[in-house]
């Protein structure tokens, strides 16, 4: 038999916990799926990587954990809300409504909305020991990884303000932290940039790629495409990829839901909804210029606004 609900919500980080809280306090029956992003991060999703978060409202400073549990226990405080760590495998549209089925059970929802973000970008298998290193040096999360640096020398490679926050992250713990980055500058938030300039232990090679990476056991030393102080090779303990993140918009293309070009899901912005009746769409996985967790939480709670009114259009909301 299957579980009825009004609103689906695909995706357990900070966007879709904010959906669910609004959906409950719209009176609707709201079921939160976890497990979509490929990684086993926890319910609270990418922020929970985050050592530091400055630029949430109501908080001057707090760690993406920290965030990421109030979120989560706003939500569970509605006993309209549940929340499952099961992934989904298939959607299907009905007359009315939708079915959902993941590894564990099968639901029946009158709408949709996807909340499932994205994923670290990997290093291209064209850098030779890349995947044979993975989590013997090469990491993908600095905040998870980076205690196991203290007093070591590490990079991170990307030049955005992920990157920066990175750096900036690792330095508390390594004794040397480079930033490689393919382009002439890098390009994080203002603020951000003054910390790193300031601090003693960063230091960035711009114009530069990573070509191979070697080790015993452990990374030891990277291969560079370029000399950098008269040597193309550079000592390292460990090495952070911060290059961006995959689009995680597989699930929509079972329902037609329309992408550009980037496989972001394309929504009305004012109202979260995709070209689909029924299926809304919110945070990393839009095509929102603007990605922050705060956008995200916006979207995800006028989506639930956008599904209940849709639903009121058709038929009384699940008692």
């Amino acid at each position: 038999m299957k579980n009825n609900c009004d609103f689906l919500i695909i995706g357990a980080g900070g966007t879709g916990l904010a959906a669910a809280m609004y959906a409950a306090r719209l009176g609707m029956k709201t079921l939160v799926l976890g497990s979509t992003h490929g990684t086993e991060l926890p319910v609270g999703g990418v922020i929970t990587t985050t050592n530091i978060v400055e630029n949430y409202p109501g908080f001057i400073k707090l760690t993406g954990h920290e965030l990421a549990k109030k979120l989560e226990d706003h939500a569970r405080s509605y006993d309209l809300v549940e929340i499952k760590n099961e992934k989904v495998s298939e959607i299907k549209k009905q007359k009315r409504g939708f079915i959902v089925k993941t590894n564990k059970s099968e639901y029946e929802t009158k709408t949709i909305l996807f909340a499932t973000g994205t994923k670290w970008k990997e290093l291209p298998e064209s850098v030779k020991g890349s995947k044979e290193f993975m989590n013997r040096g090469v990491h993908y999360c600095a905040l998870c990884d980076g205690p196991l640096y203290k007093n070591k020398i590490v990079a991170v490679v990307g030049g955005s303000d992920s990157a920066a926050k990175d750096a900036l992250l690792l330095s508390e713990h390594a004794k040397k932290v480079y930033i490689i980055y393919r382009g002439k500058e890098i390009h994080p938030e203002p603020i951000n940039l003054e910390r790193i300039k300031k601090n003693k232990k960063i230091e960035i090679i711009n114009e530069t790629n990573i070509k191979e990476i070697h080790g015993n056991e452990l990374v030891n030393r990277a291969i560079l495409d370029k000399p950098y102080k008269k040597s193309d090779e550079l000592v390292l303990d460990g090495i952070f990829v911060a290059i961006g993140h995959i689009i995680l918009s597989d699930l929509a293309k079972l329902l037609n839901v329309e992408l550009n070009k980037k496989g972001e899901i394309k929504i009305n912005h004012m109202t979260s909804e995709t070209n689909v009746p029924g299926v809304f769409a919110a945070g990393d996985v839009t095509d929102k210029p603007f990605k922050q967790l705060i956008t995200g939480v916006a979207d995800g709670c006028t989506a639930a606004y956008s599904a209940y009114e849709y639903i009121n259009k058709e038929e009384i909301i699940t008692s």
